[in-house]
């Protein structure tokens, strides 16, 4: 999304998605500071994860605030909202888990419920590995233990709509914490995975060996260092 050229759309976007059967939710992705960008200024075109959620509570009469919530994994960078399609309604669900349950208000780290079976499908249903058939299982479960909704006895894919917002970390927007709790990542040919949040900035287009190069110039530093008299 890049503001002032599609971050109007949000709301017509999810509506779009959700009239076609055979989509199972949308994926906002914030721009950064990477790749083909004309006349970008940092300081008044960027959107964050914060604008984002808000344009869509905005433009969206589906979602209320208590629906669009964070990831437990990487509350910095991931948001999402979950909801039942059924009978051609739709049904937001996040409402129904307590956010004490995924953030703690006064603490940076993540908390759970004392419940151990609604901590463990929260997570579960808020991992973002997820295949259309296991959201739907992961989802059945935790209405389960919501005793505000009954689960249906034949909840498939085809019920489960995802709205996620995945913000990219670049140089503007650099935030260690974040990038220490990034949980996707994306697979290199050689086997290794590097993070998802700082893949533009540290590993694209050559990007790794310029990494791989000031590494070792500074190990190299540090170590002539020690070695000083």
């Amino acid at each position: 999304m890049k503001k002032g050229l599609n971050d109007h759309e949000l709301g017509e976007i999810i509506d779009f998605a959700l009239t076609q059967p055979c989509v199972r939710g949308v994926t906002f992705q914030p721009i950064q500071a990477a790749g083909r960008l004309d006349g970008y200024d940092p300081a008044h075109d960027r959107l964050t994860l914060s604008e984002v959620r808000r344009r869509i509570l905005e433009q969206s009469p589906l979602f209320q605030p208590d629906d669009l919530i964070p990831v437990p994994c990487n509350p910095d960078c991931l948001a999402m909202a979950y909801a039942l399609k059924l009978g051609g309604q739709v049904q937001p669900l996040t409402r129904f888990v307590s956010p004490e349950t995924l953030v703690s208000k006064g603490r940076n780290t993540i908390v759970v419920e004392r419940d151990e079976a609604l901590r463990a499908h929260v997570f579960e249903l808020f991992a973002t590995n997820h295949s259309p058939a296991s959201q739907a299982c992961s989802l059945s479960d935790l209405l389960c233990c919501l005793p505000q909704v009954q689960a249906p006895a034949d909840l498939s894919y085809r019920n489960v709509f995802r709205v996620l917002i995945m913000q990219f970390i670049d140089a503007h927007s650099f935030d260690l914490r974040a990038v220490k709790k990034s949980c996707v990542h994306i697979a290199q040919p050689d086997g290794r995975i590097v993070p998802f949040d700082t893949f533009n900035l540290f590993y694209r287009d050559g990007k790794a060996d310029t990494l791989a190069r000031l590494r070792r110039e500074i190990e190299r530093d540090y170590a002539e260092r020690a070695g000083a008299p």
